[in-house]
C-alpha cells in the first residue's frame, strides 16, 4: 500500500490516466479534448516512470507517531528529530538512506551499501533517543564498530552510539543521549523523583 501513495506512483498514474483519456478522445474523433491530454500526459507518464526507477521507499518506523510527541520536540532532540524526518520519507536518485552520511563516516561500499530497514523512538529517562535498524550488506560488523565513537558525535553533540547485532548481516544501533546529559537534568528534578525507565527494547 505505502508503494501505491509513493510520489513516483502518484504521478505515474496521473500520467496514465491523462494518456489513456487522451487516446480514448482522440479515437472518438474529440480533438479538443484528445490534444491536450495526451500533449501533458505522456510526458508526465515518463516522469512518472523515471521516478519509480530511482525511488527509495522510507525506512519502516516502529514507534507510532504520537508516542514520543513531547520528547521529540524538545530543542535538545532537534539533531534526531530532523535524522527521523529524513529517513521516514521517499528519497529519490539515492542508492540507501543516509548515503551522504555513511560516506563521510567511511561505512559506505558502492556495490552493496548498508540498508536502513527500521527506526525507533526511545524514551531514555526523559530524554530521547533513536534506534536505526542496518542490513549491513557490504560493510563488516568490524569496521561499524571501528567508527562507534564517531558515530554517536556525528549526528549531534552530546550522543553516544550502542551497537548490538541482533542478527547475522543485521546492525542495531541506538542514538542516545550521554550520561552527563542525563545527570544534569536529574539534578533538576525535585528530590525523590524515581528516574524513568529507558524504553530500550529491542525490535
Amino acid at each position: 500500500m505505502q508503494a501505491l501513495t509513493s510520489p513516483g506512483s502518484l504521478v505515474t498514474v496521473a500520467g496514465a490516466v491523462l494518456t489513456v483519456i487522451g487516446t480514448i478522445a482522440y479515437l472518438g474523433d474529440n480533438a479538443n479534448l484528445s490534444l491536450p491530454t495526451i500533449f501533458y500526459g505522456i510526458p508526465i507518464l515518463l516522469g512518472g516512470l523515471a521516478l519509480k526507477s530511482s525511488e527509495l521507499p522510507p525506512a519502516r518506523r516502529l514507534t507510532p507517531p504520537a508516542t514520543l510527541r513531547t520528547l521529540r520536540e524538545q530543542s535538545g532532540s532537534e539533531p534526531l528529530r530532523k535524522l527521523l524526518s529524513d529517513v521516514t520519507r521517499w528519497r529519490y536518485g539515492q542508492k540507501a538512506h543516509l548515503e551522504s552520511s555513511l560516506e563521510a563516516l567511511k561505512l559506505w561500499d558502492e556495490d552493496q551499501p548498508p540498508r536502513l530497514e527500521t527506526v525507533e523512538e526511545l524514551d531514555c529517562d526523559g530524554a530521547y533517543g533513536l534506534r536505526l535498524g542496518f542490513a549491513t550488506e557490504g560493510v563488516s560488523l568490524e569496521r561499524w564498530q571501528e567508527r562507534q565513537e564517531r558515530l554517536g558525535r556525528f549526528f549531534g553533540p552530546g550522543l553516544r552510539a550502542e551497537l548490538l547485532s541482533d542478527a547475522p548481516g543485521h546492525l542495531l544501533i541506538s542514538l542516545l543521549p550521554r550520561a552527563e546529559n542525563n545527570a544534569a537534568s536529574d539534578e533538576k528534578a525535585p528530590e525523590g523523583d524515581p528516574p524513568r525507565a529507558a524504553t530500550t527494547s529491542s525490535s
